[in-house]
């Protein structure tokens, strides 16, 4: 999993302003966009889809100046769970091997944390050395927000292994590099905790680098795997051995909002059916309460500046108007916050919560970006009926057609959508339940959802959304 490709030496040198290896895309055509876009433009053509979104966040979003030609430094502060540091330091190990390979094949290798700021880095002393001139080096920031359109800062926004080659860089000054990054992610909080990018100066990133990264980040996250399990456990170990000591109704979650275990009470105020604790965070589920995971956030907050913290709140649950005291406290093993154990019924706890008022925890889209025949679109959220999976590609179904979307990954798309009435139903599919208007079984027995009856697409209900997409829906 370590071995980085040795084909690097054929394409040392050449000329990236020309071509782009494995992307396909002639870099003059993209220089040409990249000017008129940084103008103000918006009917842009020649640019894959996924680097068109990266612009738009970076002139629409986080205004970053494309003149830029170094990156700025990044703050001390840290985010990152405590185990983060045990899986930058496994993710460091691999790096540096690849580092030692890539001294002769004119290239680097960097490892950043979650929010982008670079730990270290091995490789070509050359090239290294011009990384420092733009800033590629330890203690920099390299998040889209801050540096635009680049490997690092990309694959943080993204799913999967992505590449950032000349042109497609937001910011004039890495014009000359090309990059190919891909990001860890916590499989509970869906958060980036750590991430592996492979740089080149005037020369192409083969197309072999890329498996290699996601190898790479496959062996780490199967580590994150492991460590949410054995967490899970322990939250389930502190749930048992506090409901035995007491009457009340109980429920423990993990750090990202899932339940783990909760008692019959507490499944019935959440609307879970938990037939046994879900220590796989693949079989977690989220109630759908819209204020728990900024409670849990809250809790978790707080407990990380003292574990000996507790607090309470009032939760409005399933029922219509039902309000139920809640106290929350954390769950630690070895010095470690590994949950947070909520008791139903009760406000004890030294801090109380404070609902957030109309402010959105994160920021919600005001359009959606797609591609078609090389034209980008720009799409309201009612115009779009459902979005469709093909692997990492998402197709939307708008009331002008099929159409790419230019984010890539179906989460992705469900993250962004979600707030304007979207919701899973489907592995393959998100659905606006505002355009449903007809439903019907199919020869199985399975719900089938239609958008538009003039030109009916039966979208598939998987059974386990089947009970939340009817109690959404009313029926």
């Amino acid at each position: 999993m370590t071995d980085v490709p040795t084909t690097m030496r054929a394409g040392a040198g050449r000329d990236t302003r020309t071509r782009r290896g494995g992307t396909g895309v002639d870099d003059k055509v993209v220089a040409r966009a990249w000017e008129g876009f940084t103008a103000g433009e918006t009917v842009i053509q020649g640019v894959r889809p996924e680097i068109l979104a990266s612009w738009y966040r970076c002139r629409d979003q986080y205004d970053v100046d494309p003149g830029l030609t170094v990156a700025p430094g990044a703050s001390d502060r840290t985010d990152h769970r405590l185990d983060a540091d045990v899986l930058l330091t496994k993710l460091g190990g691999i790096a540096a091997q690849a580092g030692q390979r890539l001294e002769d094949e004119h290239g680097m290798v960097a490892v950043a944390d979650g929010r982008g700021r670079v730990l270290a880095s091995w490789g070509d002393p050359a090239v290294r050395a011009r990384a420092e001139d733009s800033n590629l080096a330890p203690r920099s920031a390299w998040a889209e927000e801050t540096t635009g359109t680049n490997g690092i800062g990309t694959a943080l926004e993204g799913r999967g292994a992505v590449t950032v080659s000349g042109s497609e860089h937001w910011c004039e000054g890495f014009h000359q590099w090309s990059c190919a990054a891909i990001a860890i992610r916590d499989v509970v909080t869906d958060s980036p905790v750590a991430l592996i990018n492979v740089s080149r100066w005037a020369a192409d990133i083969p197309a072999q680098v890329m498996s290699w990264l996601e190898k790479a980040a496959a062996g780490v996250e199967a580590e994150i795997r492991r460590r949410t399990v054995w967490e899970g456990g322990i939250v389930v170990q502190r749930f048992t051995d506090i409901a035995s000591r007491s009457d009340g109704s109980f429920a423990g979650f993990d750090l990202g909002g899932h339940a783990i275990v909760a008692d019959e009470a507490a499944q019935s105020l959440l609307g879970l059916r938990v037939d046994a604790p879900m220590v796989d965070a693949a079989r977690r589920a989220r109630p759908d309460i819209p204020e728990l995971p900024g409670l849990i956030r809250w809790a978790t907050e707080r407990s990380l500046s003292s574990p000996q913290w507790t607090g309470h709140a009032r939760l409005h649950t399933m029922g219509p108007g039902e309000v139920v005291p809640v106290s929350l406290r954390p769950v630690f093993a070895a010095n470690q916050l590994v949950g947070v154990l909520c008791e139903f019924g009760s406000d004890e706890g030294e801090e109380r919560y404070e609902r957030p008022g109309e402010t959105p925890v994160v920021p919600m889209p005001q359009r959606i970006i797609g591609v078609r025949n090389e034209r980008v679109m720009v799409l309201a959220p009612a115009e779009i009926r459902y979005a469709e999976a093909d692997r990492n590609t998402v197709w939307l179904s708008t009331d002008r057609g099929k159409v790419q979307a230019a984010t890539r990954g179906l989460d992705n798309i469900e993250r962004e959508l979600k707030p304007f009435g979207f919701c899973r139903v489907h592995r393959r599919f998100v659905v606006n339940l505002r355009r449903v208007a007809e439903l019907e079984r199919g020869i199985k027995g399975e719900l089938l959802l239609i958008t538009d009856p003039r030109v009916p697409d039966y979208i598939p209900v998987s059974r386990r959304h089947t009970p939340e997409i009817r109690r959404l829906l009313g029926v």
